[in-house]
């Protein structure tokens, strides 16, 4: 999911983005010669993910750069652990910090959190991402949900067939029935596809299940109907249930015995984990002559 090609492309937008035209502060104020030792330490407790993106931020800067990274994506780290060590030309170090720093609190924020939901499941339930990520950023926040422990539900919209409410409310608007469109569906699909369908009321699962969904969405059912929909649903099609899906509710919501809960929230609601890059100028010349480029240059 998250290949190396990916991880160059995507930092390298982002260190373009941060310097188009170089860092007139690192050439102003810090001498040519100037090499620089750093660490990259938690300042709380997570789940670290991001390790070979923050390792690219400084490669991809300047390739003379060493990064060693102390921690494996999925390792729970404390705080004040060192995570990683940086050496190498002070102004690539400068210039790439805050691009490595994104890249990584935001990963090991949403690592985090998914942790928190998996262990809250209890390991009743399997704990899933939805397409609520970053446009540009899904492959690095799929993957840090994986690193929490958590699993990808479908990448994009040519991975599998979802049926929602929106598409069930146009095919019955032109006067289309449910079991048999996706039983015609199926008719098209290869063999390895899988259909899933959402449903919001009770009285929809029938008709759903007669046409063969492999998977069942409960969306936003209350505790008491989502015990329902299992009952109903049995071993003919794996449920899976979201909506109102948080911390506080996550438990509950696996004790009724559904397969899956789905959120949102785990890539569109998170907090980044406090990490900093600890800095220390190793060895400098006298003072770096002055140039600012600007984009006339």
């Amino acid at each position: 999911m998250l290949t190396t090609a990916t991880i160059e492309a995507a930092v390298r937008n982002a260190l373009t983005e941060d310097a188009p035209w170089g860092d007139i502060t690192g050439d102003v104020f810090v001498p040519a010669e100037a090499t620089a030792a750093a660490e990259l330490r938690a300042r709380e407790d997570g789940v670290f993910a991001g390790g070979e993106v923050f390792a690219a931020a400084f490669a991809l800067t300047d390739p003379t750069i060493d990064v060693d990274v102390h921690v494996t994506d999925g390792e729970s780290f404390s705080a004040g652990q060192v995570l990683a060590s940086v050496s190498g030309p002070a102004r690539g170090v400068l210039r790439a910090e805050r691009i490595a720093l994104n890249f990584t609190q935001r990963m090991s924020g949403i690592a985090t959190l998914t942790r928190a939901f998996v262990d809250a499941a209890g390991g009743r339930t399997r704990i899933a991402d939805t397409r609520k990520t970053t446009p540009g950023l899904r492959a690095f926040e799929k993957h840090a949900v994986r690193c929490g422990g958590g699993h990808s539900h479908r990448f994009g919209l040519s991975d599998a067939v979802m049926v929602k409410d929106n598409h069930l409310g146009v095919l019955t608007g032109t006067g289309g029935d449910v079991t048999a469109a996706l039983l015609a569906a199926r008719e098209r699909l290869g063999h390895t596809t899988m259909i899933e369908v959402e449903v919001d009321r009770l009285e929809q699962i029938p008709a759903v299940l007669d046409g063969g969904a492999d998977i069942i969405m409960l969306d936003n059912f209350s505790l008491a109907d989502l015990r329902r929909g299992v009952a109903l649903i049995g071993d003919a099609a794996i449920v899976e249930a979201s909506g109102s899906v948080s911390l506080e509710t996550v438990e509950a919501i696996a004790a009724t015995g559904v397969d899956v809960i789905s959120s949102g929230a785990l890539t569109h609601s998170v907090r980044s984990i406090d990490l900093g890059l600890d800095l220390a100028l190793t060895a400098a010349a006298a003072t770096a002559s002055p140039v600012i480029r600007t984009a006339a240059d």
